[in-house]
């Protein structure tokens, strides 16, 4: 709907209400969860994604492609593609999920299909060369910039969703914080995330200087800050508890929309910019399933090595000897009654499997910066129109 020259100021203010929900986000669900019910996580959402369907309907003015029936337009839609990616990507990711935990790496029920998963998403890739508008184009892959942006927001996506799932967890067994006390540590590294959201793109866009140098910085904040996480210790303050993971908010936050400008700046056509955001999407939350399931496989078999080297535990913590059942388990060390060197326990075993995950997930925010040299500085004072612009 704008210029790529306008982009950054728009993709900045649209941060703004991004940026609102994520600060309240987890204080209110901390809220749900402690005061009602976590059922309120779910039911929040309704009226909230009710009032946002009604204002798309009323002011979202998009133009239509003329003298196309809806039919001619269900025969273009890539069906078969939007298949095989689903299909490949759940069967790649469950037994990435379940190995360790629910099953062993060498079990037929977690080899089978994982393979087959690789397999429909290889046939996924060659068949992408055959539809009329398929869900991943060929030209777009065709730039460097292209294939090595989304790289590194498949990277990011394993990162920001990995560990905002794990820190709440990690305040919880580790510093034994309730649900809502782990979402008011949370708060400073969610303000800093989305304030370097908003400012990221908005600086680019009035410095004019190229994105290149901004999108590396934010992968070393990024990288940096995640290392840093393993200072996290049984003993941290809360001033360490709570300031270290705000350099991994930074980077992360400033990636959030830093990332979708080489991404823009290098399509073939200009009407290709609604199709790499779709993408960009696509990726980045794939990364997050992908890294989710890795985390839960790595901390499922860290902490079953932690728990067997402790020996006899007390009745109360018995239920640790289970891997699949230590999360579910974490709000409640908080209330146990037992003396502070058992406790101490169960948090070393919790510390290291969450050490384990942050070790990982530092590799993995290294080659998202690895992938950002492969990034070209594309000139963002493009006044081309597409479309769907507001001037057409």
């Amino acid at each position: 709907m704008t210029t790529l020259q306008e982009r950054p100021l728009y993709l900045g203010l649209m941060a703004i209400p991004t940026a609102v929900g994520s600060v309240l986000g987890p204080t209110i669900g901390g809220l749900f969860t402690s005061l009602v019910t976590w059922r309120w996580l779910g039911w929040i959402n309704l009226p909230l994604i009710g009032i946002s369907f009604i204002s798309i309907i009323c002011f979202l003015r998009l133009r239509s492609p003329p003298q196309i029936s809806l039919g001619a337009k269900l025969k273009k839609v890539d069906w078969i593609g939007s298949f095989l990616f689903t299909a490949g990507s759940v069967l790649f990711v469950l037994p990435l999920s379940w190995a360790g935990n629910l099953y062993e790496w060498s079990s037929f029920r977690t080899i089978v299909p994982l393979f087959i998963g690789v397999a429909i998403l290889i046939a996924f890739a060659v068949f992408e060369r055959y539809p009329q508008m398929p869900v991943m184009p060929y030209r777009i892959f065709r730039s460097r910039t292209a294939w090595s942006t989304l790289i590194g927001v498949f990277f990011h996506g394993m990162s920001l969703y990995s560990l905002l799932q794990w820190f709440p967890l990690m305040y919880q067994a580790i510093m034994l914080e309730s649900v809502l006390e782990s979402a008011v540590s949370l708060l400073p590294t969610s303000v800093i995330s989305v304030l370097a959201a908003v400012a990221g793109v908005t600086i680019v866009g009035m410095a004019k200087t190229g994105y290149r140098w901004s999108i590396r910085v934010s992968w070393v904040l990024t990288v940096l800050g995640t290392a840093l996480l393993v200072i996290f210790d049984t003993d941290s303050d809360q001033a360490t508890s709570r300031g270290l993971p705000v350099i991994w908010g930074a980077g992360i936050g400033l990636l959030l929309r830093l990332l979708v400008l080489p991404l823009q700046a290098s399509v073939p056509h200009v009407d290709d910019t609604g199709l790499v955001v779709g993408m960009l999407l696509t990726y980045r939350l794939l990364g997050g399933l992908i890294g989710l399931a890795i985390c839960s496989t790595i901390f499922g078999s860290v902490f079953s090595a932690a728990i067997a080297e402790v020996g006899e535990l007390p009745e109360a913590l018995s239920i640790l000897r289970h891997p699949n059942e230590a999360i579910e388990f974490i709000p409640k060390l908080s209330s146990l009654d037992l003396p502070e060197e058992t406790l101490l326990i169960a948090r070393q075993a919790y510390l290291d499997a969450i050490r384990a995950i942050i070790y990982t997930m530092t590799g993995f925010s290294g080659l998202g910066l690895l992938s950002s040299f492969f990034t070209a500085d594309f000139d963002l004072k493009q006044t081309e129109m597409s479309q769907q612009s507001w001037g057409s």
